[in-house]
């Protein structure tokens, strides 16, 4: 089978954490893996901070918006990381979910979101080795 591994990055807003992950996972990628990302309560826009910590690594999420969470895009993915959903995410037989706790980056300052996507960018990038040979 040929096809590419599928990702769903979910968290209540998806405005930071998921968003960041998201963007992560296709930069590291580089197109092997068909990622997504979606909220269960979407905020308006991308958080700022987020926004900033990608650009100082070369990464521009800032055209990207907040999308709802799709049962259906749930059930069609491989993969889906949670994070601080909780019992919002539908669960489907034959996909793998994994839940990452990370702080909410809403209305934190630059640095401590830095943090956070360094955190993230480590799970991302162990979760793709374990996707792609």
């Amino acid at each position: 089978m040929n096809r590419r591994p599928s990702v769903l990055f979910v968290c209540v807003h998806n405005a930071g954490r998921s968003q960041m992950a998201s963007a992560l996972l296709s930069h590291h990628a580089m197109g092997r893996v068909e990622v997504r990302s979606a909220g269960s309560m979407p905020k308006e826009f991308i958080n700022a901070a987020a926004v900033r910590a990608l650009q100082q690594w070369g990464i521009d999420i800032s055209h990207e918006e907040p999308k709802t969470l799709d049962p259906q895009v749930v059930e069609n993915s491989d993969v889906v990381v949670t994070m601080g959903c909780g019992d919002a995410c539908p669960i489907f037989p034959a996909t793998r979910y994994e839940d990452w706790t990370l702080e909410d980056p809403a209305d934190k300052s630059d640095s401590f979101v830095r943090k956070i996507r360094d955190e993230i960018d480590q799970r991302v990038r162990n979760l793709l080795s374990e996707l792609i040979d």
